[in-house]
Parts: C-alpha cells; sequence; structure tokens
C-alpha cells in the first residue's frame, strides 16, 4: 500500500476507534474528541468519580487527583514518553536536501529525559529567570500600550487575533532577535504548529504540519547564519556561540522558545480577560487595584488553565496509589482537574482570585519539567489584563467566544470586545 494511502488509512481507523470507544462511555476517549464547544470539566468529575487512577481502552491510566499528579510530576522515576510513541503515523517532514527536519513539539527538550533535557533546558534557563526579565518589563509595558492605542482606534477588536497574540508574539521575537517584519510568519507557523500538538486528523493536517516545518526551517537557518556573522543581545545569538548544542536541537530549542512562548500566553490572556468579562466584582477589584492582575491570572491557572493534561511514564516497575504499575506504563494527569480537587481547593469551581491555596495549581506543571517559561507567561499576562481594563474598564464582550477545538490546549480562537459598550453581553462563556 502507498505511504499515503496507508497512512489515510491509519488516521481514519484512529479516529474510528476513538468515536466507537467513547460512545461506549470510555472517558479516555472522550476526552480525545476534538471539540470547539465542549466543556471538558464536567468529564474530569466523571475521571474523578471513577477512582484514583482510571484505565482506558486506549492503554492510558487517568488521574484527576492533585496528589497523585504532583507525586508524579516531581518523581525522577518517570518521565516523558518517547515520541514515536505517540504517533500511529509518519509525521517526519524533509528538507529540500533530504535532511529530516526537527519538530519542536517532539525533538526539544520540552519531550526529552536528562541527561539530555537538563543540559539543553540550561542553554537557555538564564534568560527566564525572575531578575533577567525584570529587565524586560518596561519594553513589554511599551508593546501593550502599543497595541491598545490600535485597539481603541477600532473600538471593536478580535481580543486573540488584535492583542492577546500580538503581544507574546511581540516579546519573544524581541528575545530571539527576530525582525517584527517576520512576525506574522511566527503567529502562522506557531498556530500550526499547535494546532498538530494532539496528533493530525487527515492528510491536510499532515501536509501543513510538513509545509511549516519546512518554511520554519528555512528561516531558522538564516537566522542563524546570520547571528554566526553578526551576534547581538540575543537568544539565538547565544545558541550560535554554545559549543556543545547541535544544530538540530539549536533549531528545535529556538523553535520551542516561540511556540511555548507563544501559544500559552495566549490563551492565557484570553481565559483571564472572559473570565473577568464574567465576574462583575473581579472586574471591579481589578479596576480599583491594577496590581489584583497577578491574582487574577494565577487564579486562571488553576481555574481553566492553557495545557489541560501532559503524560507520563515510568522507567521502571513501581507502586502508584497502591496499584502496580509496569515500566513505560503511560498515566495521564489531568492538570485542569488536579487544579480543581477539591481535596485542595475549596469551592473549587468557583473564580476566586482571593483564595489564599491558589498558588498549589499545577498549571505548568512540576518537577525538572516545570514550564521554562512560566514566569513570563505570568508576567505578560498580569500586564495585559491590567493594562486592558486600566484603558478600557467598560470592556465588554461583541460576539461569542469560538475556542480551540483541542483537547490539550484550552483557550479562546476569537474572542470579540467593544472599548465602550455599557450593557453586558449575554454571550460570554463563563466556563
Amino acid at each position: 500500500m502507498p505511504s499515503q494511502l496507508k497512512d489515510s488509512a491509519i488516521l481514519a481507523l484512529g479516529r474510528g476507534m476513538v468515536a466507537v470507544y467513547g460512545a461506549l462511555g470510555d472517558p479516555g476517549a472522550k476526552l480525545f474528541r476534538k471539540s470547539s464547544k465542549k466543556d471538558p470539566y464536567p468529564l474530569y468529575e466523571k475521571v474523578r468519580a471513577g477512582g484514583t487512577l482510571v484505565p482506558t481502552k486506549l492503554g492510558l491510566l487517568m488521574t484527576a487527583e492533585h496528589s497523585i499528579a504532583a507525586e508524579v510530576l516531581r518523581d525522577p522515576r518517570w518521565g516523558i514518553l518517547a515520541p514515536a510513541d505517540m504517533t500511529m503515523i509518519d509525521e517526519t517532514a524533509y528538507a529540500a536536501d533530504g535532511r529530516v527536519l526537527v519538530n519542536p513539539l517532539t525533538t526539544s527538550f520540552l519531550m526529552r529525559n536528562p541527561p539530555d533535557h537538563t543540559r539543553l533546558r540550561r542553554n537557555v534557563g538564564g534568560w527566564f529567570t525572575p531578575r533577567a526579565l525584570r529587565e524586560q518589563m518596561p519594553a513589554i509595558e511599551r508593546v501593550i500600550e502599543d497595541f491598545l492605542d490600535r485597539a481603541e482606534e477600532k473600538g471593536t477588536f478580535d481580543l486573540v487575533d488584535d492583542f492577546a497574540k500580538r503581544v507574546p508574539v511581540q516579546v519573544i521575537a524581541d528575545l530571539l532577535g527576530v525582525p517584527s517584519s517576520d512576525h506574522e510568519s511566527f503567529i502562522r507557523w506557531g498556530t500550526a504548529l499547535v494546532n498538530s500538538i494532539d496528533g493530525v486528523r487527515d492528510m491536510k493536517e499532515l501536509r501543513l504540519l510538513q509545509d511549516t516545518l519546512r518554511e520554519f526551517d528555512a528561516f531558522l537557518g538564516e537566522l542563524i547564519e546570520h547571528r554566526r556573522r553578526t551576534p547581538g543581545d540575543d537568544i539565538v545569538s547565544h545558541l550560535v556561540a554554545t559549543d556543545d548544542l547541535a544544530l538540530d536541537d539549536l533549531i528545535a530549542t529556538t523553535e520551542l522558545l516561540l511556540v511555548a512562548g507563544f501559544e500559552t500566553t495566549v490563551n492565557l490572556i484570553g481565559t483571564a480577560t472572559n473570565a473577568v468579562l464574567g465576574h462583575p466584582e473581579v472586574r471591579r477589584k481589578l479596576i480599583a487595584d491594577p496590581a489584583y492582575a497577578e491574582r487574577v491570572v494565577e487564579e486562571t491557572l488553576r481555574w481553566d488553565p492553557p495545557v489541560q493534561y501532559v503524560v507520563r511514564v515510568p522507567f521502571e516497575p513501581l507502586e502508584l496509589a497502591g496499584r502496580r504499575l509496569p515500566a513505560n506504563q503511560p498515566v495521564m494527569m489531568i492538570l485542569a482537574a488536579a487544579n480543581r480537587d477539591p481535596k485542595v481547593f475549596a469551592d473549587p469551581h468557583r473564580f476566586d482570585p482571593d483564595r489564599e491555596d491558589v498558588g498549589k495549581h499545577l498549571a505548568f506543571s512540576s518537577g525538572i519539567h516545570y514550564c521554562l517559561g512560566a514566569n513570563l507567561a505570568r508576567m505578560e499576562a498580569a500586564a495585559a489584563v491590567r493594562g486592558l481594563f486600566r484603558r478600557f474598564p467598560g470592556l465588554r464582550a461583541a460576539g461569542p467566544v469560538l475556542r480551540w477545538p483541542s483537547p490539550t490546549i484550552r483557550g479562546a480562537l476569537h474572542l470579540p470586545v467593544n472599548v465602550g459598550v455599557t450593557k453586558p453581553s449575554l454571550a460570554v462563556d463563563k466556563r
């Protein structure tokens, strides 16, 4: 069977299995079904009601328990599932010269275990310390004000396309040393890569992923060569000067910083803003005290995080929650459910930035794989929310929220708003 026909058949079979198992009530299959209208939290509660570790017909164990998720994420005996074991088809893309192109979602340090993970992450860790990021704050605030000026001129605008996407891509592009003329391409590449995070569904999505990797690789190849000749004060110049970094690792790391530093923050800004729109008392406190934005962002991370779950496997046979597991048994930690565990958080489904235990959430994972860009995401999102409601205290929804169809990524694709509408819209999605 030709390769494309084989891949098409495998994709169709995979979709069919998920549909059948989902119809039979399997929680794992239900979770993996893509839908832009699905509220996943009732399903998470069914998983919680099913026990500490819930088996699925897809071979996974699932947990909604905060204590179990925290234990696994912090235990060095657990690690990342090999990328080759996560896809049913070959998603490999090739350059014109036949070179295999890297995919940051499968080959960067995000998907590596020690010692490679430790070595590769160390190369960029210094750029994301609280001290280093504080120096970026004036530039971040200038970027925010610039886009708010443009939004004010429009009156009605899409919070995601016209603001939430623009701020983080400007910030991460500046850190990487990428000129503003390439920002639109960055947004397009980042969106396409994130859209493939759950695996491609058909040959059209596969070709889009492969084309994106080719374009991204060609762009970064030119940027890397430029920084070899003309180094600057940016992350790419720093990576180019690193002696023990292979070209593929350099490209994968750069691509990862774009995707992770872009899409997670976009969704965090959108969800936090939508939460404020749906909770008048939170809006009142935020307008009265702009510093309250930090608590709003932290509670958003707990209440409805951008990344809904992660998967880990044990490197050796071990016991978890009284159950003996073989090596390489995949366990899905539903972070969004763990963040609403009633054993940890009082009234967990209520959006309450004043709760004292908000910092216990697992939105950025934990352990050695704790999100490298967590501090930057918090800083950007708080500054964006603070600036947005300071400039537009009467901000109102101007249409329905359209959400990502991904079961992994949670956030708005489109959120129309108006800077001067005084009558609250009934279209606000309060989930």
